[in-house]
């Protein structure tokens, strides 16, 4: 028996309502897809650069500033010289490494590498730190790093920002060996040298949620997670003093920079408790400027390029 007219008519229209139907779904899935990858693009907005910020930070040179460093290490007090660089520079958002060309999904940031040397009797310490922060001051870090080497061994740490921080360290000590986990986002004390010189006038105050800096956490054996903070600013003959004060920690960081652009780090002191239990004793680290360059130092790497180390006192 061959269907009836009726019946295609009736199996027709089915079809050209399920079709409809798949077009309005489909429709409104790319609505919440557009939705989302806006909100995405708005939950980071830009804030803009001013003229001098671009004139200094993208001269094509880099920062590079050297002070006379007095480390607090095994209760004593150990000269040595300490190293803040800074240079703007394309950061790829996935990869979170600096990025080699020209991408539309780039992330312009302002870099520092920190360096520090300083000698604890018969070995050497050396200690460099690493953090990406964006240049518009709309998000945490995207990535922060530490490397810390002595005659005992030698130790890494990272932690990159992605939709949680996500922390690896690798360490020669028993108890800390070899870490992975995530956490929630706050405020990261590295990121607070960036912060400073892109944006001081937006510093975190009063009471806050603050992760130390990993080389703190390193070197005192402490636990990475956020600790309870108060923030506090203060200015005064042209210099501003910026503090982190930590409660648990029994310590407080205090940086100087100028009140004016390109707010330059003069100085800090960093107070705490040296040793563990009642022997522990209250000691001071402190860094003062010596030089500052503004200079290309990538591509000076010559023998005759060495006397660019005596100008900075190194």
């Amino acid at each position: 028996m061959k269907p009836s007219i009726s019946t295609f008519s009736t199996s027709f229209l089915l079809l050209i309502l399920l079709v409809i139907g798949c077009k309005k779904e489909n429709n409104r899935e790319t609505s919440t897809d557009a939705a989302t990858t806006t909100k995405t693009k708005e939950q980071y907005p830009k804030n803009p650069l001013s003229e001098d910020f671009k004139k200094y930070w993208y001269a094509g040179d880099a920062e590079i500033t050297s002070y006379k460093l007095e480390q607090a290490r095994y209760g004593e007090i150990r000269d040595g010289h300490a190293v803040l660089i800074y240079v703007t520079e394309p950061f790829l958002p996935k990869e979170q490494v600096k990025a080699n060309g020209s991408n539309p999904e780039n992330i312009s940031v302002l870099k520092l590498n920190a360096t520090k040397k300083f000698l604890t009797g018969i070995y050497p310490y050396s200690i460099m730190s690493s953090t990406f922060y964006p240049v518009y001051d709309n998000q945490h870090a995207i990535k922060t790093s530490l490397s810390v080497q002595e005659w005992c061994g030698h130790v890494y740490s990272q932690l990159n920002n992605r939709e949680k921080f996500e922390f690896t360290s690798h360490s020669y000590f028993e108890g800390e060996a070899d870490q992975s986990f995530s956490m929630d986002k706050t405020i990261l004390e590295n990121e607070i040298w960036n912060k400073i010189r892109v944006n001081p006038k937006n510093l975190p105050l009063g009471d806050i949620s603050v992760v130390p800096s990993l080389e703190f956490i390193r070197l005192r054996h402490q636990e990475l997670k956020a600790y309870k903070a108060k923030g506090n600013i203060s200015s005064k003959d042209g210099i501003t003093s910026y503090s982190l004060s930590y409660p648990e920690l029994e310590r407080t960081l205090t940086i100087n920079f100028t009140s004016d652009f390109p707010n330059s780090i003069e100085s800090w002191t960093e107070e705490f408790k040296s040793g563990f239990g009642p022997n522990a004793k209250s000691m001071m680290t402190s860094a003062s400027k010596i030089k500052t360059l503004k200079t290309a130092y990538w591509g000076q790497n010559e023998n005759k390029n060495q006397i660019l180390r005596d100008s900075l006192g190194l």
